[in-house]
């Protein structure tokens, strides 16, 4: 019977398989005869020269200009209805202009705000007696500069409290700072005093977090007219650019490792996600507040104390001396600090344009919209920028055009307060950024001088800006592109005949996605003479930061905001519609190999004393370099008509970066993941390259457990002679192991 049952089936089924054959048959020849060779696009999208050139032509300084009006004719402050206002408008925008999907985000997020109704303030006591406070807020110098939304100035996560107790001068409370005074005048003791320094050199954060270690019960921050008012004694503004002495410097003075929310590190601020208490955080623990010189003059002049050494002395009218205490013994300084930590929501806005080809591939383009005050510089002349490229890639769209991978314009919420859009973002749709981003554009600050175009990237994508900076005229004069006067102006050290691109440091949004997930990313602006030995543009973070600085002191005519803007458009048209992606494998070989000549320069004769050498790390290097020139060798080989062909090679340039992702993280930085360029962690505004070697060496001398201390260096030549080693195998044959 069961031979029987099987031999019934296979009778039932024989004339099903028959007819199913001949059915699949005429298919075949109906789908081969019957549609048109030409009916289906093609992988390969053709790259149109004149899509490039109609970018730059449709890309107008007037817009940009009226733009940055609109954007700066209030105050924009993270998590106040004006921030919301703002993303709300781009959302309307970006819609109408017909992007495929434009997304408001909100994230729930620990901020901080001054008490409008018991203000901060900075004081003078004698027995008890206040005879001296500093200004409650800046004076109104230009009716532009008053706003009933106006914050005072503050840094934001500053401790609350009343500390009372003598002044000491610690010059920019850098670490090297700290262990001058421990070496060089022991008897000056940091412990229960109030610090006072000046802005530059470094993160604010770390002049908080120094202070700090060191025992101060307070830190006041100033601007030297030193580093921002140069040319003060001749004018200020209105007059100039030069910070006037009642403008104060606002910001946060959040160190992390992982930025973001303070209370949801690692993880997206939703409502559902676990939220640490503030004693839990990385957030000050001792007061801190922002003062201007004027104000400064006034407390410094009343130090006693020896005369400070010339590095140490600004150019105040004052004779500069470290304390601590006043002349008068009776006089101490007191600090009224009663900034308040909240949660509140901001906002990401993301506009998409799909690709056409590769939907599943990302260029994104991104900047910040909240701001301390106006923020004409600070983020609003790259917010400017960015709606300009919006509206200019939605006119090439209706012109039938559309770029072979998918475009994301990303305006984040709350960056002012440490990254923290762009890093909840990059937190949520890790998993998927992870895999598809192609690469992050980033454009913070536009425009901040006149004098040159200026790029901070990684080496990857340093070859791509360079072609787009030559297509583009210079926002000086547009006789000669932007490449040529970069390359004049600020010319690579090495002698290369390349213009300088700088390492990506910590001070914007590109930093979640380079250090967290290993996506190529790139920062432009338009910069200042770097003669003029200033820690930034002066009004930085001022109420001064108005429409009028930038138009009467910066940039008239709005060439340079242009400019910036046409080599975005043209270096994310490249990214985007490119067919073989234009990244440099071979330039990040060069990067590599000058970056441990320079440690090897600097610590070789310490390392090579402990019998450690550089000859794997150095063999790691060989083989990089020989699988990236050979793999740039084949590419030009490759046939752009095969999509198999195009996508393996595109993959493999794509996940280089992510190859120096080490999960692990950095030592006692879990969060940042770059075993090659990763924020100092003396200096969160700039980059290191290889830091957990170069933190390992730091002071190694001055540590009392040398062995150690020497074995971490050890551990991290093996970290570097590994992972360069296994970011040469992602560029090999993608079957070859060993």
């Amino acid at each position: 019977m069961r031979g029987e049952r099987s031999r019934f089936s296979l009778a039932g089924i024989i004339p099903f398989i028959v007819i199913g054959s001949i059915l699949f048959g005429v298919g075949v020849l109906i789908g081969h005869f019957g549609i048109p060779e030409d009916s289906c696009p093609s992988f390969s999208s053709i790259e149109d020269d004149d899509i490039s050139q109609m970018m730059v032509d449709e890309c107008k300084a007037e817009n940009i200009e009226e733009n940055l009006r609109q954007l700066s004719s209030r105050p924009h402050l993270a998590g106040t209805p004006a921030e919301k206002e703002n993303a709300e408008m781009l959302v309307n925008l970006w819609t109408e202009y017909g992007f495929d999907s434009v997304r408001l985000l909100p994230y729930d997020v620990l901020l901080a705000y001054p008490d409008p109704d018991n203000p901060n303030k900075v004081m003078i006591t004698e027995n008890g007696e206040v005879n001296f406070t500093t200004a409650l807020k800046e004076e109104i110098l230009r009716p532009e500069d008053d706003h009933p939304d106006v914050v005072p100035p503050f840094n934001a996560y500053s401790a609350q409290g009343e500390p009372e107790g003598p002044l000491v001068y610690v010059n920019y409370a850098r670490a090297e700072d700290f262990e001058w005074l421990a070496k060089n005048k022991p008897e000056i003791n940091i412990t229960g005093c109030i610090a006072i320094a000046r802005y530059g050199k470094v993160f604010r954060g770390n002049k908080v977090l120094s202070a700090q270690a060191e025992g101060a019960i307070g830190i006041i921050l100033y601007s030297d007219p030193a580093d921002y008012a140069v040319d003060g004694d001749v004018s200020v503004y209105p007059d100039s650019w030069w910070l006037p002495d009642t403008g104060a410097q606002r910001g946060n003075t959040f160190v992390s490792d992982a930025k973001g929310d303070p209370v949801t590190p690692g993880y997206p601020a939703k409502p559902y996600m676990y939220r640490l208490d503030d004693a839990d955080t990385a957030l000050p623990k001792i007061p801190v507040h922002p003062i201007g010189y004027g104000d400064a003059q006034h407390l410094l002049s009343e130090l006693s104390g020896d005369e400070v050494t010339s590095d140490w002395a600004g150019s105040l009218a004052v004779t500069y001396r470290y304390g601590p205490g006043f002349i008068n013994p009776e006089r101490k300084v007191k600090m009224s600090i009663h900034t308040s930590r909240e949660i509140r929501t901001t906002y990401d806005v993301i506009g998409i344009i799909n690709g056409a080809i590769e939907p599943d591939r990302y260029v994104l383009l991104g900047n910040h919209r909240d701001a301390w005050v106006y923020g004409a510089v600070d983020p609003s002349s790259g917010t400017a920028v960015l709606m300009e490229g919006a509206r200019v890639y939605s006119q090439m769209i209706k012109t039938g055009w559309r770029p072979r991978r998918t475009v994301m314009f990303c305006s984040w919420g709350a960056e002012e307060y440490g990254l923290l859009g762009s890093t909840e973002f990059v937190e949520e749709y890790q998993k998927v950024l992870g895999e598809r981003a192609v690469a992050y554009i980033n454009t913070d600050i536009a425009v901040r001088g006149n004098f040159s175009f200026r790029a901070k990237s990684t080496p990857l994508l340093q070859g791509a800006i360079y072609d787009a900076a030559k297509k583009v005229p210079d926002g000086e004069t547009r006789e000669r592109t932007t490449y040529d006067v970069w390359v004049e102006r600020l010319p690579d050290n090495s002698g290369s005949g390349l213009p300088s691109v700088n390492v990506l440091g910590s001070g914007s949004d590109f930093a979640p996605f380079m250090y967290r997930i290993g996506v190529p990313c790139s920062d432009f602006t338009y910069t200042y003479d770097t003669s003029l030995s200033i820690s930034s543009y002066p009004v930085y973070h001022s109420v001064y930061e108005t429409f009028y600085t930038v138009k009467m002191f910066i940039d008239y005519n709005f060439w340079r905001h242009q400019s910036v803007a046409r080599v975005m458009l043209e270096f994310s048209r490249n990214l985007a519609d490119s067919v073989i992606l234009p990244f440099g494998v071979l330039d990040y070989a060069n990067k590599l190999k000058s970056s441990i000549d320079n440690i090897e320069d600097e610590y070789g004769d310490k390392m090579a004393a402990q019998d450690i050498t550089f000859e794997f790390v150095d063999s790691a290097l060989t083989n990089f370099t020989a699988a990236a020139t050979f793999f740039e060798e084949e590419l030009t080989d490759i046939d752009v008509n095969d999509p198999i062909a195009v996508r393996r090679v595109n993959d493999q340039m794509m996940q280089l970066e992510r190859a120096f992702i080490d999960p692990a993280g950095l030592p006692d930085r879990k969060w940042l993941r770059h075993v090659v360029f990763a924020p100092s962690s003396v200096n969160y505004y700039a980059g290191d390259a290889f830091p957990a070697l170069v933190d390992a060496m730091y002071q190694i001398d001055d540590d009392i457990d040398q062995v150690t201390r020497w074995n971490a260096v050890r551990k991290q030549m093996a970290i570097i002679t590994f992972i360069i080693q296994s970011a040469a195998s992602t560029l090999t044959d993608v079957t070859q192991f060993g």
